[in-house]
């Protein structure tokens, strides 16, 4: 059985490969989209801190982005490509890191305890596929090494399921 074990923010790069062995782990043996995001939106949401959000979007027909397996509140269900923090993550195939999602133009308040933002573009073949989204309640919460973080466990993702 897979455990989660604590970790802590006094070394982010090391948090980020102890996270990536875990995520190895979870989905090692599983190729469904659907179950291997669910146990690491899971596995982001109980490992990070002062995250109170931590799901997928996956892109469907009409370039329109559709909620996914997520841990947190309820959340927007669809959001159109180049809209908002996860639909310009989408349009400019870009991580998208907002230290204040006030500040960010077109900015959709699903949750309006949300402060700052990570979006993580699902890049295969030169295609987005989706993103992994991270929100926080406190402002600037994300930086270079979250980022760089949420980046290698997008790859380990993307190379780790079957996709449509």
């Amino acid at each position: 059985m897979f455990q989660a074990a604590p970790l802590t923010m006094t070394d982010k790069p090391s948090l980020y490969r102890d996270l990536a062995g875990m995520a190895r782990g979870l989905l090692d043996g599983e190729r469904d989209l659907v179950a291997n995001a669910a146990n690491l939106s899971a596995l982001l949401f109980t490992s990070l801190p002062d995250v109170n959000w931590a799901g997928f979007y996956f892109v469907r027909e009409g370039d329109e982005l559709v909620l996914g397996p997520f841990q947190g509140r309820p959340a927007c269900v669809r959001i159109a490509r180049g809209r908002g923090v996860c639909g310009t993550a989408v349009a400019t195939a870009r991580t998208q890191l907002v230290p204040d999602v006030y500040a960010f133009p077109g900015h959709i308040a699903c949750d309006a305890a949300s402060r700052s933002e990570l979006v993580v573009p699902l890049v295969r073949d030169g295609r987005v596929l989706g993103v992994i989204d991270l929100d926080s309640p406190s402002p600037a919460r994300f930086d270079a090494d979250d980022q760089a973080g949420i980046e290698a466990l997008a790859a380990l993702f993307i190379s780790g399921c079957d996709w449509p």
